[in-house]
């Protein structure tokens, strides 16, 4: 055969295959981002990356979040390379996401629940990474916590660090159902359930022994107990509806805090997903309520 025939016959196979290649990671690409959207839904993110405001653009941060040691301002996660995360590795969003770590190597404070997505799977921070890289750039600057005294101190993190917090990855418990550990990865690593549910002490450190025993909001509202002391009178089908629509048995309705879980998270879940909440919770130890 003429080398001039075969030279172009293999640089078209050549290119064929790149061009599968190509097709192929995007085709990952795609499926990662997907899932991520709905690891986004069932974090909540973008409760706290949202501003509480009509007509506010979705994870370009600004929710004020008050508490007992200032008010916190959820940060711009869109991909705009000034003001939000577009310069950022997927190195260092695992960094923030499981060690509290920024970008420059200081400390998050931990109104960033990063105590509960330290638990997150790398596949499932990765899907998460690959879905927030497609939000378009929005650009709006990130506003300064407005903290007391002395908890403004960033350096002081990472001494409540070493008291309060380890860096771990979800594992499942041995000879448990599968539902089970499925469920205890989404309330204690995605949907960070005992960041609200789990009492804290003076320092704002969750109390070991509590686990999602209920106890005072960061608004000093009392939150519920979650173990089965408060859940043992509520059926299987009157957790699902709670989690669907925010109604409870006796007909009363969620909180203004707990609805927007409700609407952004739990009724955004598979139904295998809540089924799987409700099979964890109902394995926990019951613990009395926290006095009043």
């Amino acid at each position: 055969m003429n080398r001039a025939v075969i030279v172009p016959t293999a640089a078209r196979w050549l290119c064929a295959l790149c061009l599968a290649v190509s097709a192929s990671a995007a085709e990952r690409y795609d499926g990662a981002a997907q899932r991520g959207a709905y690891l986004a839904k069932a974090g909540g993110c973008v409760a706290c990356h949202t501003e509480e405001r009509e007509g506010a653009t979705p994870y370009a941060g600004g929710r004020a979040l008050n508490t007992p040691f200032g008010t916190f301002y959820g940060p711009n996660i869109t991909p705009d390379r000034e003001t939000g995360i577009g310069n950022w590795r997927e190195s260092d969003f695992i960094d923030a996401m499981r060690r509290g770590k920024r970008p420059d190597g200081a400390n998050y404070f931990p109104a960033f629940p990063y105590t509960s997505f330290t638990h997150m799977t790398d596949g499932d921070l990765g899907d998460l990474w690959a879905y927030l890289r497609t939000l378009a750039p929005v650009s709006r600057a990130n506003q300064s916590h407005e903290l007391r005294f002395p908890f403004g101190w960033r350096f002081g993190v990472g001494i409540w660090k070493r008291l309060f917090f380890t860096p771990s990855p979800f594992a499942d418990a041995p000879d448990v159902p599968p539902a089970v550990n499925r469920g205890a990865y989404l309330v204690r690593a995605l949907s960070h359930c005992g960041e609200c549910h789990t009492p804290r002490n003076f320092a704002g450190g969750s109390v070991r022994g509590r686990e999602l025993a209920g106890g005072k909001g960061a608004d000093g509202k009392r939150v519920p107990n979650l173990t089965p002391t408060r859940l043992k009178s509520w059926s299987d089908d009157e957790l699902r509806e709670f989690f669907m629509t925010g109604v409870m048995p006796d007909g009363d309705a969620a909180n203004k805090t707990m609805d927007e879980v409700i609407r952004n998270t739990t009724s955004q879940l598979t139904p295998a997903d809540r089924d799987a909440m409700i099979a964890y919770l109902r394995t926990l130890a019951p613990l009395p309520d926290e006095p009043k």
